[in-house]
Formats: structure tokens, sequence, C-alpha cells
């Protein structure tokens, strides 16, 4: 260990996964081992199912919980013995900051067999969503073939992968919105906290109601009605990870309608649904651990999700009031900071 973690530069991460094989009553020394990584490389992420730094998600199909938490208690696990519930969902009382990883491989197994084919660019797209788009990272496990090459067919997979991932996500509906919010920290016209912030696409850059606020609202005007089925919101992370329950409704025909309800963000959360087609978006946090902060907020077009890409088949979604909140924008002065009433 000490020379691959010496004379090889900077290594990103250590994989403990805790596997024995058949030596069941064999122990490994492990914080002895979680010591010497950190002293050799102090910034190396160790994962292991119990940390110090990612968690296991629970699972080898690289599935999230639809509820994931950063925060966790890795006093309630140890290497080799998890609750899988847990590791997926994590905990928003947990003492430790331990986000989680999934790993998946891209075929039936971990390793390469000629009678095996590759998972398709869709199904991998769905992982994505359920892995990334739940505040996770995603390890895709792409094995050698028998010549020691990634196989032409698993290289034609990935290429179809990113293609659909740029198509969808390159092109950002709310790119140029006004936003507006039910209030601001320091004041509406302090641009700091603006909810403008949230166009920005970096987590340095974010919205933040007013201190003690743990539920508000942000409005997006997207400049025109337009179809869409995939919304991403993200957190400022290195605040912490705040959102406990939120949900997002559309203005259709004069009233509010809840297209998505969804509990945590993270540092990304990916949300699927029925197109719908809109000019005006709510954003409403219903509970948060703390002042809730957003840091980014997009609307996409997903048409390789066969689940999301037809319309609801006339089934509207709920109704969230009977009368619709006028939003107060100012266009003609540019400002994109001013709160909705």
């Amino acid at each position: 260990m000490t020379e691959l973690l010496t004379r090889y530069g900077d290594v990103e991460e250590v994989w403990l996964d805790g596997a024995k094989g058949d030596k069941k009553k064999m122990e490994y020394m492990f914080d002895t081992w979680f010591a010497l990584i950190h002293q050799l490389q102090q910034r190396v992420v160790i994962f292991s199912d119990a940390g110090p730094d990612t968690r296991w998600v629970g699972d080898e199909a690289g599935v999230a919980g639809y509820t994931c938490w950063s925060p966790f208690n890795k006093s309630s696990v140890t290497i080799g013995h998890t609750i899988d519930e847990y590791s997926r969902s994590g905990d928003p009382f947990g003492q430790d900051w331990v986000p989680a990883e999934c790993d998946v491989s891209i075929r039936p197994g971990w390793f390469w067999h000629a009678s095996e084919k590759p998972k398709n660019a869709t199904t991998l797209l769905d992982i994505y969503y359920k892995s990334v788009g739940r505040n996770c990272l995603l390890i895709l496990n792409v094995p050698p073939n028998s010549s020691g090459l990634i196989s032409d067919e698993d290289m034609q997979v990935l290429h179809e992968f990113t293609e659909i991932r740029h198509t969808i996500f390159s092109q950002n509906f709310a790119a140029n919105a006004t936003v507006t919010a039910s209030s601001v920290r320091g004041g509406m016209e302090n641009l700091q906290f603006a909810p403008s912030n949230v166009l920005k696409d970096s987590i340095y850059y974010y919205w933040a109601p007013q201190e003690g606020e743990t539920s508000c609202e942000m409005f997006i005007d997207l400049g025109r009605s337009i179809s869409f089925n995939v919304l991403q919101l993200q957190e400022p992370i290195q605040m912490g990870q705040r959102v406990i329950e939120f949900h997002v409704d559309v203005l259709i025909d004069g009233q509010w309608q809840t297209i998505i309800e969804a509990t945590t963000i993270g540092y990304k959360r990916l949300l699927q649904f029925p197109a719908v087609e809109s000019q005006y978006l709510k954003l409403s946090v219903d509970s948060a651990r703390a002042d809730p902060l957003i840091s980014f907020f997009g609307v996409f077009m997903d048409t390789f999700s066969p689940r999301y890409i037809l319309e609801n088949h006339g089934k509207p979604p709920r109704t969230n009031s009977s009368e619709a909140i006028v939003l107060r924008t100012d266009r003609a002065a540019g400002n994109k900071s001013t709160a909705a009433i």
C-alpha cells in the first residue's frame, strides 16, 4: 500500500469494500490502514461500507434512495455489516459527513465475458438519474476484455450515453428566466443572496431567504410557454445539506398545479415527470434542517426516457390552489431579484 500511495502521483480514492471471500474469520486492520492512507495521501477519499469519507449506497445496481442524505452515523454500521436502507437513505440527524457512492457495472457482472452484452445507453441514463440525480457519485465499472482493452461495443454505449446527456442538459430552458422569491436574506435588493443566483450554475452563488425561514418559495418565469419533463436542483453543498421536503408547481390555465413532490436535494437532484407545458414554475421548500439555500435551478427536456416523454394522458397534475399567484417582474429594469407578491 505504501508503494501504491507514494510512487504513482496523486490518488483520488481508495476503495475498501470489506470482501473476504471464503476466509470469513479474517479480520482487516481498517483503522490502521485508514491512518496510513490519509498520512500518505492527505486529500484522498476512502470508500467503505462505513466511510470514513464516502459510503456504499447499499446495492450494486447503481440506485440511491429517493431520499438520500450525505449526513450519516459511522458508528451505526461496520464494514461488512451494514443496513441497506440506512446506507441508501443516509441520516438527517447523522453526526458524520459521508456521501454515498453508487457502483454498478456496464455488464451483467464485474468482469468481461464474450457471451454477455453491455447495458444500453438509455439504461445507463436511468441509472444516472437514480444515482447522480439523487446526490450521489456514480462509479461505472467498464471491464477490459481478454485483450486487456475496452471492447468496441462498450465504447459505443459510452459514446451514446455521453451524447444523450449532452443533448438533454446542454439546453436549459431556464437559462434566461426571470427569477423572484418570497424573501431574500438582507432584503430584496441584496444581490449576494438574490434568487437570480440560481441561474449561474455554481455552488458558490445561491439564493437565501430571510434568516429563520425554513419554508419559502421561488418563482421562475421562462419568458414563454415551453414543454419540459426534467428539473435539476442543487444546494451549495459546502454549506451542508439542508432541504428536507419540497415540491414544484406549474401555472396551467390560471392555477398552480403540482408536478413533483420530493425529499432531499444535496449536491444535485434530477427530477423526472410526464411532460408539461408552462411558462411559470414555483419551487416551494416545505421544510429544512436549517435556512434553505438553492444554488441552481434548471429546466430540461428528455426525449430519450420512454416513461417521461409522453403527455399525462389527460390526467392533470394535482391542483395546489384555486387561485394563481400573480408574478410581478420588472423586465424593463432588468431586475431578476424582485420578490413575487
